[in-house]
This record gives structure tokens, sequence and C-alpha cells, in this order.
């Protein structure tokens, strides 16, 4: 009799805590759909948050990895999903990690997962980004491919953004990647500073406005006057929306 009283406690208890679940995760549903729709993101990572503590899933994970990239907050996104490179996580995962590693300054993390979302599908502006961190971590042959890629596949009408200067511009992708051609042939060669800003001149001369190439031509010019060689790693790559 005292065993039966302790199973019947047990499954009331049971069967509590599953009602007790199921109402809390319709309640956070609600309350997240009502926060996307006010554009509250703060409510939307909290709602979220709560949703993986009551039945945690994958999907979820993601999704609030990206809601916290997406504000800004790369760290917690990055502890959400890690740093490993896995060719089996979901594109959003994917994406999420390596904006994020690349916005906290780890290119040698980011690029292993700009290399995925390449291969999964190639693409000018990843290509772009695989460039710059390539050069800063001193993989020249990786970014002499990209370059390659990047020239023969951007169109004329492709712009990218740079946030450098104030107010903000858009260069032809082309000239971009010209411009990041030049950084590869000084840093293949830091004594032949006149083949750097002779391709740096290229891009110049496709995006007179390109106020970033003008600043290193520059930079390149005075480090060839007084003789020196200095490692440049002038940003190269603009801040993606949300970063």
């Amino acid at each position: 009799m005292k065993q039966t009283a302790i199973l019947m406690m047990f499954f009331a208890s049971f069967f509590g805590f599953s009602q007790n679940d199921a109402t809390l995760t319709k309640h956070y549903e609600a309350f997240y759909k009502q926060m996307k729709e006010q554009g509250d993101v703060r409510g939307v990572i909290n709602a979220l948050t709560h949703l993986n503590v009551i039945s945690p899933n994958q999907a979820r994970i993601d999704t609030l990895a990206f809601f916290y990239s997406n504000s800004g907050q790369h760290v917690q996104a990055i502890n959400l999903l890690g740093t490993e490179k896995d060719t089996k996580a979901s594109n959003l995962a994917v994406e999420v990690k390596a904006r994020s590693l690349k916005a906290v300054n780890q290119p040698q993390l980011a690029v292993q997962q700009f290399d995925i979302m390449f291969s999964r599908k190639p693409d000018i502006y990843i290509a772009y980004d695989l460039v710059d961190l390539n050069l800063q971590i001193g993989k020249i042959v990786e970014a002499q491919t990209y370059i390659k890629y990047g020239l023969e596949n951007a169109k004329d009408e492709d712009m990218l953004p740079f946030y450098e200067a104030n107010p903000p511009y858009q260069v032809p992708l082309k000239a971009a990647f010209k411009y990041q051609e030049g950084l590869l042939k000084y840093n293949e060669d830091k004594t032949n500073i006149d083949a750097a800003i002779s391709t740096i001149d290229e891009a110049i001369v496709m995006a007179p406005n390109f106020t970033l190439a003008k600043n290193i031509r520059q930079l390149l010019l005075n480090q060839k006057q007084e003789g020196t060689a200095e490692k440049i790693n002038p940003a190269t790559t603009p801040k993606a929306e949300g970063e």
C-alpha cells in the first residue's frame, strides 16, 4: 500500500511538471512572438533563453546566438555555439560564428567558418572576407585564390560599403579586390613597394572616392621614402550590418 502511494505521488508530480513545462513553453513562445513584432531584441533574447532552459534544441540555440550577434553581443554568441570547425552545423550557426569571431578579432578561427560558408555557397562577398582574414594571418596563397575569384566574378554593379571615414562610402567590389591585391603584393615582397602602389592605383582609378586605398597608398609612399617596411593591417573589411 505504501509503495502504491509513493508511485501515485511520483506520477502526480511528473505530470504536474510536464503540464507546468508545457504552460511555460506556450507562454514564452507567445512572448517571443510578441517581442519580435515589437522589435524588442532584449525581449527576444530573454524569451529564447527561457525556451532553451525549458526545452533546449539546436535550432533555438542557433537563433538565440544570431540575435546576440546581430545586437553586437558577439562573445555571448560564441559562448553558445563554440569556436570549433563543425561542417555539420547549420548555415545560420556557421555564419554567426564567422561574423562573431571576426568581430572579436579572431581571424585564425573566423577563417575556418568563412571557408565552410564559401564551400556551401560560393559568394563574392564571402570571398572578400576570406581575402581579408587570410592576409591577416599570413596565408598569401589562400588570399590570392579568393582575390582571383573575386576579380573574375564581381560585376560592375556590385558595391561594397566602407565605414572608416565619415561619412561612410561605397566602392565597386572589383576595386576593393584590386586594392586587396595591392596589399597582397606588399605582403609578398615588402622591398617592391612600387608593385603594391601600382596595383592600388588601379583600384583608385576604378573608385576615385576610395579613401582607404588612398590612405594606404600614401602610407606606402612614406615607407618608400623613409626606406622602411612595416606590416600593414588597415582593417580592410567594412563592418557588416549589426556589428
